[in-house]
C-alpha cells in the first residue's frame, strides 16, 4: 500500500536479494522508519519484540529467518536448531508454524549446498501468496460493505475494526483492511471507527495506514464501541485474526470478544477475515488455542510525543506495586460470528462452512 504516496510492501527484499526490507513498526506512527534483517536472530528478534507484528506478516518473516539460517548453515542440525528457535518467539499466530512447516518440508529433501537459494525464492513465494490471499479477501468483503452501503443509504458505511489487521500485518492489502481498500478505490463512501487497541495501541497503526492511503476514519477508545453500536452508528464489524479453529472459534487481538458481545447484542454484523494460513485445522474448539501472556511492562507504559517534542519519550502509569496481567489474545466463540471472510468466499462460522470452501481439510 502507499507509504508517503509510494507503493511499498511491509516486507521486501533488499537491492542485492540477501535481506530483508521491513517498516519498523514500533516507530510508527511517530516515525518511518525501514530496517535491514539479515540473519536468523533479526528474523527472530523482530518477530519476538513486534517490530513487525501481525499474523500473516509473522509466517512471512518467519519463513525468511529459515532462509537466512540456512544460508549461514545448511546443515539438518543448524536447519532443526532455527525452526526451534523461531517457533518459540510468539505462541498463537498459527501462520508462524504454517510457515516453518512449509519451510522446512520443502528443504529437508535438499542437499545442504541446494537449500540456500531454494529458501530464499520460496519465502518470497510466501509473501506472495499471501498477498494474493489478501486481495481475494478484499474483493470477497467488498460484497459485504456494498450490501451494507445499500442499507445506508445516502450516508457512508461505517466499519469498526479492531486492533491492525492492514496491510503491515500482512505484507499488502491486509486481512481486515483489504475490504476497506477496495470499497475506498471503487468509490463507495465509507467510514472507518479504529479501536485504540490497547496496551500496545495496534489502531495507532491502522489509522496511520487508513491516512496514507486517503480513507476517512475516526479513532475511539477501546470502550466506545458498544456505545457506537447502541446509537446506531456501526454498520458492520471486520477484524482480523491470529487462529481460526477448524469449526470457526476466532482467535484475535484482545478486546475483540467484548466487540463481538456487543454487535451481538445491537444486531450488527460481526465478521473476521481470515486467510487459509491462518485456519488451524488440528483444532475444533477456540479453548485448545494458547494465549499468549505479555509483558506487563506494556501496560504500565505509555509511548507518545511531548507537545513541542520530536522524540517520543515512555510515560510510566501504574505504581510499582500495582500487579499487571497482560494477555495478548482472546476467543470469540463462532456463535457470536456472523461470517468469516476467506479467499475462497464468505462462509458461516461453522466446520461446515469452512470445509464447504476447504474440502481437502474437512476432517
Amino acid at each position: 500500500m502507499r507509504v508517503e504516496g509510494v507503493w511499498r510492501r511491509a516486507i521486501e527484499p533488499s537491492a542485492d536479494g540477501r535481506a530483508v526490507v521491513v517498516l519498523d513498526q514500533a516507530a510508527l506512527p511517530h516515525s518511518i522508519a525501514w530496517l535491514t534483517l539479515a540473519t536468523l536472530d533479526d528474523a527472530a528478534r523482530a518477530i519476538r519484540d513486534m517490530w513487525i507484528r501481525g499474523a500473516p506478516m509473522i509466517g512471512a518473516m518467519a519463513a525468511y529467518g529459515i532462509a537466512f539460517a540456512v544460508r549461514a548453515d545448511a546443515r539438518p542440525a543448524a536447519l532443526a536448531e532455527a525452526r526451534a528457535q523461531l517457533a518459540a518467539t510468539r505462541p498463537t499466530a498459527v501462520n508462524l508454524r504454517w510457515a516453518l512447516d512449509v519451510m522446512c518440508a520443502a528443504l529437508e529433501p535438499l542437499a545442504p549446498g541446494d537449500r540456500g537459494d531454494a529458501a530464499l525464492s520460496l519465502a518470497a513465494k510466501i509473501c506472495d501468496d499471501e498477498v494474493a490471499r489478501c486481495e481475494a479477501i478484499g474483493r470477497h468483503g467488498l460484497s459485504l460493505i456494498e450490501a451494507a452501503a445499500a442499507r445506508a443509504g445516502s450516508r457512508p458505511v461505517r466499519v469498526l475494526t479492531h486492533c491492525n489487521a492492514g496491510w503491515l500485518a500482512a505484507v499488502d492489502w491486509g486481512t481486515a483492511t483489504a475490504p476497506i481498500y477496495r470499497a475506498h478505490e471503487a468509490g463507495v463512501p465509507i467510514e472507518v471507527w479504529v479501536d485504540e487497541t490497547r496496551p500496545r495501541n495496534q489502531g495507532l497503526l491502522t489509522a496511520w495506514e487508513l491516512s496514507q492511503h486517503g480513507v476517512p476514519h475516526t479513532l475511539i477508545a477501546d470502550n466506545a464501541g458498544g456505545h457506537l453500536m447502541q446509537h446506531g452508528q456501526v454498520d458492520l464489524c471486520i477484524v482480523g485474526t491470529d487462529r481460526t479453529t477448524r469449526e470457526g472459534d476466532v482467535c484475535n487481538k484482545i478486546g475483540t470478544y467484548l466487540k463481538a458481545l456487543a454487535a451481538h447484542d445491537n444486531g450488527v454484523p460481526f465478521y473476521a477475515a481470515v486467510p487459509s494460513t491462518s485456519i488451524d485445522w488440528s483444532i475444533a474448539d477456540g479453548a485448545e488455542v494458547p494465549i499468549e501472556e505479555r509483558s506487563g511492562d506494556e501496560v504500565r507504559r505509555v509511548t507518545g510525543r511531548p507537545p513541542g517534542g520530536s522524540r517520543p519519550v515512555a510515560i510510566e502509569l501504574v505504581p510499582a506495586q500495582t500487579a499487571v496481567a497482560n494477555p495478548a489474545f482472546d476467543v470469540t466463540p463462532r456463535r457470536l460470528m456472523t461470517g468469516l471472510i476467506t479467499e475462497r468466499g464468505v462462509c458461516a462460522a461453522t466446520a461446515g462452512g469452512l470445509a464447504a470452501l476447504f474440502p481437502g481439510h474437512a476432517p
